[in-house]
């Protein structure tokens, strides 16, 4: 029996954008489906929505075989993805950056690099490919998850690429669970003023939605720093994954005729919004709806990889990635507090 897609493939008067939808919606529904499921626990049960997406796509990793779901799956994990980086841009304003002051804002950015500098030689020392070592290094330096799933976007495909990116996220998310409530604790404990809270939460802290927690732990004061401080972070994402991606531009496997562009379109989306955002044409309710699906499309994204990913794949991975994640960790925030504090 002919599928449902073949039937709209061959039938009379339908165009190839519908037969394509076709294709790809059972992978639609089946990536909705897990964001939904990961929303519910999160707002239920509290913790990381992307971690339980991850968990529950890797659940479903039986749906790889089934050739009818995967071409919406890869679609998500791969176009969905790139376009939840994009909208992040709506988020961010350059008024919001330039209210950090010269000095916050270099000492933030060379925190960053330094860290994904630190990635990368801790890659080599530990014998690891240098491409874990910037994923690494851009997750706990930027901000955590989003952009673990933007460098690897940047990088050539890989099926390593994709392990060690989820490996990525389930670390950098737990530890930033971890740091949303140690690090309000030691910042209370050693009365540090409102404003420097701020700094060294949004300076250190992996994922934004874990800084605005923890910045409001301290009062609002402190969350506002948090966040200005974050979206500063996300903000580098653009400058950092437009090098990697012209470092590695001719190291894709690609035919002729087919030559990745030096920046990703993400990238140059993700400045338009940037853009119209800090023009005031989208406004502060489009921003926020924007936002929203920025998330959603990030946790459909991570719930597919998931599901293109065996588990026991990440586990051939051994110990390394987590020390180097945790190595990663303990450097910005020790950069970060020394000159921060």
């Amino acid at each position: 029996m002919k599928s449902y897609s073949a039937f709209l493939r061959f039938r009379p008067g339908v165009g190839p954008a519908v037969s394509n939808l076709a294709n790809l919606w059972p992978g639609f529904l089946v990536c909705i489906v897990v964001a939904l499921a990961a929303t519910f626990i999160s707002d239920h049960h509290g913790g990381p929505q992307l971690l339980y997406a991850l968990l529950i796509g890797l659940a479903c990793n039986f749906l790889a075989g089934v050739d009818r779901v995967m071409p919406g799956v890869a679609f998500c994990a791969r176009t969905g993805l790139r376009c939840g980086v994009a909208l992040l841009g709506a988020r961010i304003t350059v008024d919001q950056v330039a209210s950090l002051g010269i000095a916050t804002g270099l000492g933030i950015a060379a925190s960053v690099v330094a860290t994904i500098v630190f990635g990368v030689l801790l890659a080599k020392l530990m014998k690891r490919p240098q491409v874990e070592g910037l994923v690494s290094g851009c997750s706990v330096g930027i901000c955590g998850a989003s952009a673990a799933l933007a460098v690897s976007a940047a990088l050539p495909p890989t099926k390593e690429n994709e392990r060690f990116t989820l490996l990525a996220v389930v670390g950098v998310t737990l530890l930033s669970t971890i740091a949303m409530v140690v690090y309000p604790l030691v910042l209370t404990v050693l009365d540090t003023p409102a404003r420097v809270s701020g700094v060294l939460l949004g300076g250190t802290i992996h994922d934004i939605a874990q800084v605005v927690a923890a910045g409001l732990i301290l009062g609002p004061e402190a969350g506002e720093t948090a966040t200005i401080v974050k979206l500063f972070r996300v903000a580098l994402l653009v400058p950092i994954v437009a090098v990697i991606a012209v470092l590695y531009r001719d190291r894709s496997n690609t035919s002729v005729g087919s030559r990745v562009p030096a920046v990703p379109s993400f990238l140059l989306w993700f400045l338009f919004f940037v853009i119209l955002t800090s023009l005031g044409v989208i406004g502060t309710q489009t921003a926020a709806v924007a936002s929203d699906a920025s998330r959603w499309l990030l946790v459909a994204a991570i719930g597919a990889a998931g599901i293109k990913t065996n588990f026991a794949d990440l586990m051939k991975l051994g110990w390394r990635p987590v020390v180097m994640l945790l190595s990663e960790t303990v450097f910005i925030a020790a950069i970060v507090f020394a000159w921060a504090a």
